[in-house]
């Protein structure tokens, strides 16, 4: 298992990024910049990439619809090659709020979209002719698919450091959880519950490790969780509760009733009542409310807040899910004081 630690695109990330080396000397193994509608990631990316020497570059996540895929292809190669072979392309579908309402592109088949860019990105990646005829690409693209006719089949001119850089694909419904266990090298679920893995993604998982390919190696399950080691119980309480607001905003306000991938997944997590109430007051408004009605258990269970001997208990139960990477952010008071629970948590999970 490795420790990573999430770039927070929303606070003065410049003096997150600037310390990075702090982490790095600590034990900290990956660093991961997150792209919603906010600064793009890969531009921060290699400018840590600079900054550092061993941690590996997520992107966590980059849309499929904002770029092309041979772009995403050749980004990696590009971020990859200044790093020497640290880099992790990390990609999701976002939603249509986003996709449709920042980048005016129609959300369509992201399923279909995740299994074409795996195809695509590795061919360009061994530097093959790119060739690939898909519902939501063509390559090359011809007079009957509406181009030119001018288009060629090309390769990429450089030589990739790797020619199958690591793939993550952000996933919590049950295909596109199948799909990643199929193709990618890692999947990225959120709010993970580990003791409910197999409630929310278990016959997922085995469906789509049942068609791996088993050069690709083993699935890593890649989770983002927040971490305070403390024997203060205020102020325990205090990140407890961030984590609340945090999950409330994903559970009850990100997309429409009906809609909310997250509502579904706190639902397969068995709080279908708590995730209705938690929706319906975030809704109305209230916000405070709808933080207050999500269940402390499940609060607890995606954290790693807590005296030490707690906080190693959670991260045997993240192992025991098959957590391969713990993302963990921080959520002390002080710089010295984030280090220094990165540097226990690094030791905990060894």
């Amino acid at each position: 298992m490795k420790l990573g630690m999430p770039i927070n695109y929303a606070g003065d990330f410049r003096e997150t990024i600037d310390n990075l080396r702090d982490f790095e000397s600590v034990g900290v193994r990956r660093v991961t910049v997150p792209e919603a509608y906010s600064f793009d990631a890969v531009s921060q990316l290699g400018y840590i990439a600079a900054r550092t020497e061993t941690m590996e570059l997520q992107t966590g996540i980059l849309p499929m619809y904002s770029r092309t895929p041979t772009n995403l292809a050749m980004t990696a190669a590009g971020m990859d090659y200044i790093s020497g072979g640290r880099f992790i392309l990390g990609i999701g579908a976002s939603g249509p709020q986003v996709i449709e309402g920042f980048h005016g592109v129609k959300y369509d088949y992201p399923l279909g979209r995740a299994r074409e860019h795996v195809d695509i990105c590795r061919q360009v990646w061994r530097r093959e002719k790119v060739e690939h005829r898909g519902k939501s690409y063509q390559l090359p693209l011809t007079e009957e698919d509406g181009g030119s006719g001018l288009g060629k089949s090309l390769k990429i001119i450089n030589h990739p450091v790797r020619e199958r850089i690591p793939m993550l694909l952000a996933a919590i419904g049950p295909k596109n959880v199948e799909l990643a266990a199929e193709l990618y090298e890692e999947f990225q679920p959120f709010l993970f519950h580990p003791e409910y893995v197999d409630a929310a993604f278990g016959p997922a998982l085995e469906a789509g490790r049942a068609k791996r390919d088993p050069s690709l190696g083993d699935l890593s399950i890649v989770v983002q969780t927040s971490t305070l080691i403390t024997d203060d119980a205020e102020k325990a309480e205090a990140a407890l509760n961030a984590v609340r607001h945090h999950s409330a905003l994903y559970i009850g306000g990100m997309g429409a009733r009906g809609k909310n991938f997250y509502n579904s997944l706190v639902q397969r997590y068995g709080y279908v009542d708590e995730a209705k109430t938690i929706q319906d007051l975030y809704l109305e408004g209230r916000k405070e409310e709808a933080a207050a009605a999500v269940p402390d258990e499940l609060v607890r269970a995606m954290s790693l807040i807590g005296p030490r001997s707690y906080v190693q208990e959670r991260v045997e139960a993240f192992r025991s899910a098959d957590v391969g990477v713990i993302l963990a952010s921080p959520a002390a008071a002080t710089h010295a004081d984030r280090v220094e629970d990165m540097r226990v948590l690094a030791e905990i999970i060894g």
